[in-house]
C-alpha cells in the first residue's frame, strides 16, 4: 500500500523529465491523499472517474477537423504536408497523463460492494481502451501499460509495443466493459452499448487498416497473425454493430436536421453524447464558426459536394456537364443531406423559415458554407463566438449502422437484407432510395475510383464488392459529414493520397453578379478593374483578391483560394505521426516512426 500511495499522490505524473521534476515539488500530505481511506464508495470512485471523460474533450472541436472534405482558409499543417510537418520536440499527442489515473482506480479500488466495484473497473478499463486506441492511431506502435508505474520504474523506459499486441489488449479491456457495465442508457455516461460501439469502430478501423496496409506501417514488418487478424477484427466489428442494433432499444431520430442542433442530445439515437450547457459555461463554438468570418471559414469541398447523389438515386457525376454547372443547377434535387450541410438554395437557418439565406463567401473559403449543428438563431447569444451549447455526438445509432455494413462487405458476406437494417434505414430517413447491392456492384462509381476525385487502393479495385464498397463510404461521407470520421477514414483505407486533390468552390463562368438562392435575384456579384461596384445588399467579390474570390483559370473558373498553397501526403511517412525528440531523448528504447529525421541516431 505505500508504493500505491506514492503512486496516489503523483497523479498528474507523465512520462518526461518535466512531469517527474514537478512530481517531487507537488507530492502531497498522506493525511489528505489515504488509499486506506478512499476509492472504498460509490462516491469515491465517480468523483475520481469523472477526469476519465476529459478524454472526450480532445474530440469536442471534431467539426473543425480539416479533410479532403472540409477545408479552411488557413489549411492545417497535416494537409499541407511536405516540410510544413516537422517532428516536435515535446507534445505532438504523446502524453500519458491521464492513464496514469485510469490505472491508479484499477490499481485501488476497493469498493467493499462487489457489483460497484466491478463497475468502475469496467469503466477504467473502457478509458484505457480509448486512451490507447487514440495513440494507436496516431502513432502504431506504443509501450502498453497497465500497472501504476511509479516514476522510478525501468518498465517506464520499456520500448514500443506491436499495434497488434496493443489491439489485442485494448479489444481485452473493451471486452470487460462490455460485461460490467450498465446497459440502461445513459446519455452523457459510459454504458455497455457505448463500450460495444467503441468495439465496433475500433474493430473497423484496424481491420481495415491492416487489410490496406500491407505490413504494419511503424515496424515495416508484416502483419502478425499471433493476435487478431484483419477478418476476425472486421467480423468483431459487426458483431458489436449487430447487438447493438438487435438489443440496444435506440432508434433514428425523424429529423436529421435537429438532432444536430439541439440543447438536448436525442436519447434515442445518441448513445453517448458530450454534454454542454450554457448556465455551467460548458459551451462549444458550432453557430460562430459556421456563420463569422473570424472563425475560420470553413467550406465543403467541390469534390465533396459533387459525390452526393441526386434525389432519385442517380449519380450526379453522370449527368452532362457536371463540372461546370452553376450553383443552383448544381444543387438542384440531390440528396437532402447536402442541404443539410451546407447552404443551398432555399436554405433557411432554424428559427427563422422566411429568411433565405444565400453562402456568405466572407465566412466560408469554398462558398459550400457549412450549415451542420448550426442552432436556432432565436436561442440567445449561441451566434457568439464559444456561446453554442448543443450537445455533440461521440457514438450514435446511424455510425453503428454504417459499420455493420462496411465491416460485412469488406468480409465478402454483404447481403441485401443487411443493407437494408442498416444503410437503407439512414436513406430512409431522409427519404432517399434505397442502396441496391447487386445495381451497386454492376456498376461501380467511375468517380469514386478516379484520380482527380476518388479512392485509388488497388486492394480496393481487384475486391468483387467493390461497387457497394465504394456506396457505403459515400454513405459514411454523407451521413457523418463534418462529425470528424472523415481523415480517421482516409488513413485506414490507405488513401491519403485523396489530401492530393484538388480542394475547389463552385464553377463561375467569368465576371457577373449571380443568383444563389434561387429567387432570381443576384446574390453575388463577381467584378475585375480597380473600381468596386456600388450595389448594396449584395455580395461584391473582387476576382484575384483572397479577400474577394480566387478563381482557378484566371477570371474564371472553381473558386480556389488556396491557390499557390501545397496540399501534399508522403506515402512513406504520414499515416504515422512523429515521436517527439524529447521523448526519445528520455527513453532510448523509443524507436522514431519511419520518414520522420529528428536527427537522432539511436
Amino acid at each position: 500500500m505505500k508504493k500505491y500511495f506514492a503512486i496516489f499522490a503523483s497523479l498528474i505524473l507523465g512520462f518526461t523529465a518535466c512531469d517527474i521534476k514537478t512530481d517531487i515539488l507537488n507530492t502531497s500530505p498522506e493525511s489528505q491523499l489515504n488509499p486506506d481511506s478512499y476509492f472504498k464508495t460509490e462516491t469515491d470512485l465517480q468523483l475520481f472517474s469523472n477526469a476519465f471523460y476529459a478524454q472526450f474533450d480532445d474530440f469536442s472541436n471534431f467539426y473543425e477537423l480539416q479533410s479532403d472534405h472540409y477545408i479552411n482558409l488557413n489549411l492545417s499543417d497535416v494537409l499541407r504536408g511536405g516540410n510544413v510537418r516537422t517532428v516536435p520536440a515535446t507534445g505532438g499527442g504523446w502524453n500519458f497523463n491521464m492513464l496514469r489515473r485510469i490505472n491508479n482506480l484499477l490499481a485501488l479500488n476497493q469498493c467493499e460492494d462487489a457489483a460497484i466495484k466491478n463497475q468502475y473497473d469496467a469503466l477504467a478499463r473502457f478509458f484505457r481502451a480509448y486512451f490507447f486506441f487514440e495513440k494507436v492511431k496516431r502513432f502504431g506502435d506504443v509501450p502498453w501499460i497497465d500497472k501504476a508505474y511509479g516514476s522510478s520504474d525501468k518498465e517506464l523506459y520499456n520500448p514500443r509495443d506491436p499495434r497488434e499486441f496493443v489491439i489485442h489488449k485494448i479489444l481485452e479491456d473493451l471486452n470487460a466493459a462490455i460485461e460490467g457495465l450498465p446497459e440502461a442508457k445513459s446519455l452523457y455516461r459510459v454504458n455497455k452499448y457505448a463500450a460495444l460501439a467503441f468495439k465496433a469502430q475500433v474493430c473497423l478501423y484496424e481491420g481495415t487498416y491492416r487489410k490496406y496496409h500491407a505490413a504494419n506501417t511503424a515496424s515495416g514488418k508484416p502483419w502478425s497473425t499471433e493476435y487478431e487478424t484483419s477478418e476476425a477484427l472486421l467480423s468483431l466489428a459487426a458483431e458489436a454493430a449487430d447487438d447493438i442494433m438487435k438489443n440496444g432499444g435506440y432508434n433514428l431520430k425523424n429529423n436529421y436536421v435537429q438532432l444536430f442542433a439541439e440543447p438536448n442530445a436525442d436519447p434515442d439515437e445518441m448513445i453517448l453524447a458530450m454534454k454542454f450547457e450554457q448556465s455551467l459555461q460548458r459551451r462549444n463554438n458550432t453557430s460562430a464558426f459556421a456563420i463569422m468570418p473570424t472563425q475560420g471559414c470553413p467550406g465543403l469541398t467541390k469534390k465533396f459536394v459533387d459525390s452526393f447523389l441526386m434525389a432519385d438515386g442517380t449519380r450526379f457525376t453522370d449527368k452532362e456537364g457536371w463540372e461546370t454547372m452553376s450553383f443552383i443547377d448544381e444543387c438542384a434535387d440531390r440528396d437532402p443531406r447536402l442541404s443539410y450541410c451546407t447552404r443551398t438554395p432555399g436554405y433557411t437557418r432554424i428559427g427563422a423559415p422566411d429568411n433565405v439565406l444565400a453562402p456568405d463567401f466572407a465566412c466560408s473559403v469554398t462558398g459550400f458554407q457549412i450549415a451542420k449543428f448550426v442552432m436556432d438563431c432565436t436561442l440567445p447569444d449561441v451566434d457568439r463566438v464559444t456561446m453554442s451549447y448543443n450537445d455533440l455526438p461521440i457514438f450514435r445509432l446511424g455510425e453503428v449502422y454504417l459499420i455493420y455494413a462496411e465491416a460485412l462487405a469488406e468480409l465478402g458476406t454483404l447481403t441485401q437484407e443487411d443493407l437494408n437494417r442498416s444503410v437503407n434505414k439512414l436513406r430512409d430517413r431522409v427519404k432517399m432510395p434505397h442502396m441496391d447491392m447487386a445495381a451497386a456492384n454492376a456498376s461501380p462509381d467511375p468517380y469514386l475510383i478516379s484520380a482527380e476525385y476518388g479512392y485509388s487502393s488497388p486492394v480496393l479495385k481487384a475486391n468483387p464488392n467493390l461497387g457497394v464498397i465504394l456506396e457505403i463510404r459515400r454513405e459514411r461521407a454523407v451521413e457523418l459529414a463534418q462529425e470528424g470520421r472523415r481523415w480517421d477514414d482516409l488513413m485506414r483505407w490507405k488513401e491519403g493520397k485523396c489530401i492530393d486533390q484538388a480542394m475547389y468552390g463552385p464553377y463561375f463562368p467569368g465576371p457577373g453578379k449571380y443568383d444563389l438562392t434561387g429567387d432570381g435575384k443576384a446574390d453575388i456579384y463577381l467584378y475585375e478593374g480597380d473600381e468596386k461596384p456600388a450595389d448594396k445588399d449584395i455580395q461584391v467579390l473582387k476576382i484575384g483578391e483572397k479577400t474577394g474570390v480566387i478563381l482557378s483559370d484566371g477570371n474564371k473558373g472553381y473558386v480556389d483560394n488556396q491557390k499557390g498553397i501545397a496540399h501534399s501526403f508522403n506515402e512513406n511517412r504520414d499515416y504515422l505521426y512523429p515521436i517527439p525528440t524529447d521523448e526519445r531523448n528520455l527513453n532510448n528504447n523509443l524507436t522514431q516512426n519511419p520518414g520522420w529525421n529528428d536527427g537522432l541516431s539511436f
